[in-house]
């Protein structure tokens, strides 16, 4: 494929090309990927569900497990922290529908009006990921030993805590990736270099990515914290 450099930048002629139902051909491909990465959470989940049902008789109760506000309330407080954490990431994207919307008017300044407030609460996600995980480890929760269980006393099933470092940790990866995408896209912006190839398309791509971790949070948020 050919490039054409306009005020500095390489244009790609795939980035004007269309797919199924006049999309760009990069927004095809960001749903191709955010549809094989869908089967990579859905397999998590679905072998999550396997182990607890297994496990049915000592599965931790997550009111029991999350319940704590890490640094102000050591117990007591089931699911605050949590739903604080899903409520910010709820909003992020709402901000991030909002600079989608300004991108395609063409506003420079109300794209970056949005982002920044995007990337703030991503990273309040991911510290608050951060505290709660620490919090957990302090009370001795590993890959390999859970130190809850329904029976109020003993160990709990390994996998719980396997399952959760490793689903919430795989998508606190995706999370780290939206923010880095999106630090990158409001620089770009800022930079002028939408305005300069005349495309606002990457903004609404990485909106696609973004809304993606999102939707995947509520499923585990449902999944794991709250049934």
């Amino acid at each position: 494929m050919s490039a054409e450099s306009k005020g500095g930048y390489q244009v790609h002629e795939w980035e004007s090309l269309k797919g199924p139902f006049n999309a760009s051909y990069g927004k095809v491909m960001m749903w191709y990927f955010l549809i094989s990465d869908t089967f990579v959470f859905a397999a998590f989940l679905v072998a999550y569900a396997a182990a607890r049902m297994s496990n049915v008789d000592i599965w931790p109760m997550a009111s029991e497990v999350f319940q704590s506000i890490p640094g102000l309330v050591e117990h007591g407080a089931p699911l605050v922290f949590v739903s604080f954490m899903t409520f910010v990431l709820i909003v992020s994207s709402v901000t991030m529908v909002r600079a989608v919307q300004e991108g395609f008017m063409g506003n420079r300044k109300g794209v970056i009006k949005y982002l920044i407030p995007t990337i703030v609460m991503g990273l309040t996600f991911l510290g608050c990921q951060y505290l709660e995980w620490t919090h957990l480890i302090h009370e001795g929760m590993t890959m390999w030993h859970t130190p809850f269980s329904a029976l109020g006393h003993g160990e709990g099933p390994q996998q719980f805590g396997m399952f959760f470092f490793t689903i919430t940790g795989f998508h606190g990866l995706h999370v780290i990736t939206g923010v880095i995408l999106n630090i990158w896209l409001l620089i770009e912006t800022a930079k002028g270099r939408f305005d300069v190839i005349g495309n606002y398309g990457m903004v609404e791509k990485v909106g696609l990515f973004w809304h993606f971790v999102d939707l995947v949070w509520v499923y585990v948020f449902l999944a794991y914290y709250l049934l």
